[in-house]
């Protein structure tokens, strides 16, 4: 019964199945999507990341070897609510390959799986980089990236009905070994007075520790500060304990003007997991966040 409804969806989404004679070419845009790409789909996937872990996924160039990847896509795994909208759509269309465009089977989004926070913000250019969709950032939440997993699982499987059973025993041990985790990080972040971060790229992730994030580092979302807008979070901040955290990416001017300034820590972390990362690279990577999160109490 099982496999004849996949074979249905199979014919029903236009997608078609893996024989098993070789992995399906899975493009992921970050690798927080790679991650779990490769966490799902085992030996049944290849996964190729498009934004280098290192660099800010807001801006890229679409580049020859990124329209090559996309060119011989069997899936594309995105962020998606428009994180890639400054290049993937230019990318997409050059790569010309129908089979992984938006609303087709090779088209996978890790937004249209999972509630966002922020939804609905205007989309006006003056308030800075804003998401209307929401905040694409949720990959900062593992509980989100695991109910992302058993998504992506289905898809998987109704490109490759054979691994189906596989596809779902991984994506349930990702969520499980998440479970497992969500206790310890709260515990470890209880009472933390806050964070400011550079962006609102931790948001999910302070949601998720109940931790109050005190302030960004940029006035809007994507515009450098100004003087006056760290002097101005300094005077409201002055005499409080908290964390400044930022991305490795982000410049650390205004961060260590903070820091003097309030006497506080400052850590600056990856925002993205490695190229070739795991579960544990995954679960390893948000424990940094936790503890400087809890570096404040």
């Amino acid at each position: 019964m099982r496999t004849a409804l996949l074979t249905t969806l199979v014919f029903a989404t236009g997608l078609v199945p893996n024989a098993g004679a070789a992995p399906l070419n899975v493009v992921a845009t970050t690798s927080s999507m790679g991650m779990l790409a490769r966490v799902v789909g085992g030996d049944a996937v290849r996964v190729t990341v498009l934004a280098p872990p290192d660099r800010d996924a807001h801006y890229l160039l679409a580049k020859p070897s990124m329209l090559v990847a996309l060119r011989r896509a069997d899936l594309l795994v995105a962020v998606g609510a428009d994180l890639e909208i400054g290049w993937l759509p230019a990318a997409l269309q050059s790569a010309n390959n129908p089979r992984v465009l938006p609303g087709q089977g090779g088209y996978f989004e890790g937004a249209a799986q999972v509630d966002l926070i922020e939804k609905g913000e205007a989309a006006d250019r003056a308030r800075g980089d804003v998401h209307p969709m929401g905040n694409p950032h949720y990959y900062m939440d593992p509980q989100r990236m695991a109910r992302i997993a058993s998504a992506l699982a289905a898809r998987l499987a109704a490109m490759t009905p054979a691994a189906a059973g596989a596809f779902t025993s991984r994506a349930e041990a990702f969520g499980r070994a998440v479970t497992a985790r969500v206790p310890e990080w709260r515990r470890q972040a209880a009472g933390a007075p806050g964070a400011v971060f550079f962006h609102k790229d931790a948001n999910y992730l302070a949601q998720l520790l109940e931790v109050k994030i005190l302030g960004y580092v940029e006035p809007v979302p994507g515009i450098p500060p100004p003087a006056s807008h760290l002097r101005d979070l300094v005077a409201r901040l002055k005499g409080t304990r908290g964390v400044i955290i930022h991305a490795t990416f982000q410049p650390d001017e205004g961060p260590q003007f903070l820091a003097k300034s309030l006497g506080w820590k400052v850590a600056a972390l990856p925002l993205e997991v490695g190229l070739e990362a795991d579960t544990s690279a995954y679960l390893a990577h948000i424990d940094r966040w936790v503890a400087a999160v809890a570096s404040a109490k």
